[in-house]
């Protein structure tokens, strides 16, 4: 669908952002609890290793909803691979 007003293109960005969102959100819990799990750091570098976490987190989801936003006007056909935290 390509929106033809700014409120289709709110409600396309606002459906993107969900579906990214419920997409990655797996990733970045899991990524948590094996920063929880890693005995050997601090508390302090555990908490500093899940704010870097959640700063990729939203960088890949911010990235990705731009990309699939665009696709989605530009008529761009979806590779579909799996999009990682921080880009990896």
């Amino acid at each position: 669908m390509v929106p033809v007003s700014k409120e289709e293109l709110r409600k396309l960005v606002s459906q993107t952002t969900v579906e990214t969102y419920e997409e990655l959100t797996p990733q970045l819990i899991q990524l948590i609890q094996e920063t929880n799990a890693k005995t050997e750091l601090t508390e302090a570098q555990r908490q500093d290793e899940i704010s870097l976490h959640m700063m990729g987190y939203i960088k890949s989801c911010t990235n990705e909803i731009i990309i699939e936003v665009l696709a989605e006007i530009l008529g761009l056909e979806d590779e579909k691979k799996p999009v990682h935290i921080g880009g990896k």
